[in-house]
Parts: structure tokens; sequence; C-alpha cells
């Protein structure tokens, strides 16, 4: 681009998001191959950025599992004194849950779904770079570990596969995006694999 024009550029706050993400998830692993949980972050939050994101939206890409997996109300608190109310209600909207322990895996996602079918297209582009990114690392998973991958998952086969799929129909409730073609796609190219 000639002089800068269309040019978006990042504060430093990208870059404390960061840092905040990385010491919250340092210990954490992806489920399926092991690789440092904020590998998936930095994934989701490229991926946010990409199809055209705001940096809120990107801040909170890097964050949206903090809450549901690191802390609660208390981490939430902890991200609106320092990223704002913007990204706090972004992060808010992503989690599926923000109590320990965790409700049953299938009354959380079914409320999930129900919440995000009526989110706003922010929270949606997120929420979609999230599926989209775990969507594709479950191919990877099936193609490399066969059937036996699905064990380590709560909703085994079905139940992830009946997730995904329930999430695509939620984010298409009133918003159309590249990205959630390309999420239906994905979805559609797990489904094909999994009943292989």
């Amino acid at each position: 681009m000639q002089d800068g024009v269309g040019l978006v550029a990042y504060t430093s706050k990208i870059a404390e998001a960061f840092a905040f993400a990385q010491k919250l998830h340092e210990t954490q692993q992806r489920k399926g191959c092991g690789a440092p949980y904020l590998t998936h972050l930095m994934a989701v939050a490229a991926l946010v950025g990409e199809y055209g994101g705001t940096e809120a939206q990107v801040i909170a890409a890097l964050l949206h599992d903090a809450v549901e997996d690191q802390g609660g109300p208390a981490v939430l608190g902890c991200i609106r004194a320092t990223f704002g109310e913007e990204v706090a209600g972004y992060v808010s909207a992503c989690s599926d849950t923000d109590v320990t322990p965790k409700p049953p895996w299938r009354e959380r996602k079914e409320a999930f779904i129900r919440r995000i079918a009526g989110a706003t297209p922010e929270v949606k582009l997120i929420v979609a770079a999230d599926q989209l990114h775990n969507t594709r690392g479950l191919i990877t998973g099936l193609r490399e570990g066969g059937p036996p991958f699905w064990d380590q998952f709560n909703g085994g086969r079905d139940g992830s596969l009946w997730y995904r799929a329930e999430m695509v129909r939620a984010l298409s409730d009133g918003w159309t995006h590249p990205m959630l073609a390309d999420l239906a796609d994905t979805v559609d190219q797990l489904h094909h694999m999994a009943m292989e």
C-alpha cells in the first residue's frame, strides 16, 4: 500500500495482551497435538485480524479463553482494568462459562450456542475464528490419530460433530461474513472425514 493508505497499525496494547495471555496459559497444552496453548490464541487472533477485526477484537481473541480456563470473574476484572470495557465485553461473550467447576459439557455447550445465535457481529467474528482454528486442529488430529483421536474430547466424535454444526448454525443467525463460509466448509470437511 502506498503512503500508508489503508494501513492498519496496532498499538502496544497488542504486545501487552500477548504477554498477559502467555502468562495465564503458559502451562497449558493443546489437546491432541501437545503444542503450547498460546499457539491457538495466536492463531485465533491472527484470523480475527486477517478477516478485518479491530485491535480490540484481536486483543479479545488473544484472551478469549482466559475467563473460562484461567480464573473466571477475577480474571475478567483484570482484563477490564487493563484493556478496557470493550475488550472485557468481547472476552465475556466468548466464554462458555466463568464458574469452577465447569457445568457438564453438553449443558454448557447448548447454553453457549443459544447465546452466540444472538451475539453481535463483533463477537461472532472472534467465536468463528476460534471455531475455525479448533476445527482445523481436529482435522489434523483425526488425520494423524484416526478414530482413537476422539477419545480425548468430552463430547467424543458425535458430540464434537454436533457442536461444530450447531455453532455454524448459531453464527449464521443474522450474520454473513467470509469467515463463516470458511468455517462451514471446514466443518463439512471434518464431518466427511469423521464418517469415513
